[in-house]
């Protein structure tokens, strides 16, 4: 068996790995003792894990890891390399214990011992594999608005990867490779160097500062803009135009209404701490590994931080729109996750689902019969009700027996389109009569689903790939004033998004503000799992 170090007169053999040192000892026993002794080390240590027992059945208890050949040496060195600098990808690297599998190889002195350390490394590359490929943490364990589902590899199957690919790029391949990532990354390493030397300064004090103003505050807010990037070095003590100018870019960088003047949300959000951003994209890091991998050459991206829903093609966004989300409550919050956009609906009845019924309209109906007379009441079978003859006192939540639907107009509440991707969260993306709520700078007032702006031409913009004119093809479809499904006829990717600091095309971040704080859960999770800063200050 070619796995065990050749016998040596002192029974030890140093096998060179970076930095340290392998010292497998050799007992003077018959070759085929060590073989069993080693195969049943290796099903003892496995025993409690499945997944790297069944690899080890399947491939007859073949060493990967401390054999003493090249190809043994080449996968410890990556695996070893990888765990060093896990918490560049802002993992846990306690969990991957490198310095007590460098202490456990040093100290192997059986042939025991060394299958004892084949099974701990197998373990430790499952479980950061694991990580870095599809996240730390299991969304749904969080907080209940995240149901997306993660596609998780059978961890075997890593072991089974890395025994026939090139060691290297199979490690450096499990990270997503996406310019999201990379740029999220970066910004975590700046934003460590930037926590290293203490940050941006003092804060601001908080106050509205505008043009004209002068004094120490104005200083103060001067300083921090500078050390922000947005001002160049100036010695003005005066809210002139550069100021001015700084305070709108800060504020068009952080989703907010750029009207150049630093309220209590401006100052607030300028106050953020170079820390709290760092939170912000290791958090981001996170969110990128539990998305799937492809999102799509096409696809529609709703960030619901940034109240924008956008489609994308190749990297490049084709249309952005404002949005609306649902409000801060917790039945109305939009849930996180990703489907495909099969169709629309033009002129679109409005169902009303069963939880606004209930909430909403029974206790109005129980007070009026007549209440909500725009809603047409119909029964199980889709007929409609007299409402005068029915005694909706006698109803519950739980045995109201009517279904309530609004017929298509201008005034429905869905609008006049609607884009279905069917999901059992019952969300789709839609239009509405409260256009004016998209004036305003924070935008959560829906019960659940994503309102747009412009939803005609978001509709275009995906018909675009099926008819020479969309517009006319649309309008066409609308006139009509029924109630009419357009199928797409290439489905597209949707992906429900949840981010506080997002990479942009041209370099840099920005950031948005935890509207539903979703991010500080998933950092507290993180650090309970080990993530930790790799500096306390501000």
């Amino acid at each position: 068996m070619t796995f065990l170090p050749k016998f040596v007169a002192n029974r030890t053999l140093p096998v060179l790995l970076g930095s340290f040192v392998l010292l497998s000892s050799i007992l003077s026993q018959p070759a085929l003792a060590q073989i069993t002794a080693f195969k049943q080390a290796v099903a003892e240590a496995a025993s409690t894990d499945d997944e790297v027992a069944a690899f080890y059945r399947a491939n007859k208890y073949t060493p990967i890891w401390t054999g003493s050949g090249p190809a043994d040496l080449a996968r410890r060195a990556a695996l070893m390399r990888a765990l060093a600098a896990a918490d560049t990808h802002g993992l846990p690297a306690h969990r991957y214990d490198a310095a007590g599998l460098m202490a456990q190889m040093r100290d192997v002195r059986t042939t025991r011992d060394l299958g004892m350390v084949e099974v701990a490394l197998s373990q430790a590359l499952v479980t950061y594999a694991r990580d870095i490929q599809s996240g730390v943490l299991v969304p749904s364990k969080i907080d209940d608005g995240l149901v997306r589902k993660v596609n998780y590899k059978d961890r075997a199957d890593y072991l089974v990867e890395i025994s026939q690919e090139d060691p290297n790029i199979f490690m450096n391949g499990l990270a997503p490779q996406n310019r999201e990532y990379t740029g999220l990354m970066k910004q975590k390493l700046r934003l460590e160097r930037l926590v290293a030397d203490g940050g941006w300064g003092p804060k601001v004090p908080s106050g509205k500062f505008k043009p004209g103003q002068t004094g120490d505050s104005v200083i103060a807010l001067r300083n921090r803009l500078i050390s922000l990037g947005y001002m160049g070095n100036s010695a003005t003590q005066t809210y002139d135009s550069d100021i001015q100018k700084a305070v709108q870019k800060f504020q068009l960088e952080h989703g907010l209404e750029a009207d150049g003047v630093a309220g209590k949300i401006t100052v607030d959000e300028i106050n953020v701490t170079a820390q709290s951003r760092l939170k912000s994209v290791i958090v981001a890091m996170e969110r990128e590994r539990w998305l799937m991998r492809e999102r799509g050459e096409r696809h529609v991206l709703v960030n619901q931080t940034d109240f924008s829903a956008a489609i994308i093609d190749d990297d490049k966004v084709t249309f952005r729109t404002r949005s609306v989300i649902g409000k801060n409550q917790s039945d109305r919050r939009s849930p996180e996750f990703s489907d495909t956009m099969e169709h629309m609906v033009v002129n679109p009845s409005w169902y009303v689902p069963r939880s606004i019924i209930t909430k909403e309209y029974l206790p109005q109906l129980k007070n009026n019969p007549g209440a909500a007379g725009h809603l047409i009441i119909t029964d199980g079978a889709g007929r409609r009700i007299n409402r005068a003859n029915v005694d909706f006192t006698q109803y519950s939540a739980r045995n109201f027996p009517f279904d309530m639907r609004q017929p298509p107009s201008t005034r429905n509440a869905l609008g006049l389109v609607k884009f279905i991707f069917p999901n059992k969260h019952n969300i789709y993306l839609h239009d509405t009569p409260q256009k004016h709520l998209f004036a305003r700078e924070s935008r959560a007032y829906s019960h659940g689903c994503i309102r747009l702006a412009q939803p005609f031409d978001f509709a275009y913009t995906l018909l675009a790939k099926q008819t020479d004119d969309p517009k006319g093809y649309f309008h066409s479809v609308l006139n009509t004033g029924q109630e009419t499904k357009v199928l797409l006829e290439q489905p597209i990717p949707i992906h429900l998004i949840y981010r506080t600091a997002i990479t942009m095309p041209r370099g840099g971040t920005e950031y948005r503000r935890d509207v539903y704080g979703r991010d500080a859960k998933i950092w507290s999770a993180l650090a309970d799992a080990g993530v930790v800063l790799s500096d306390v200050q501000g």
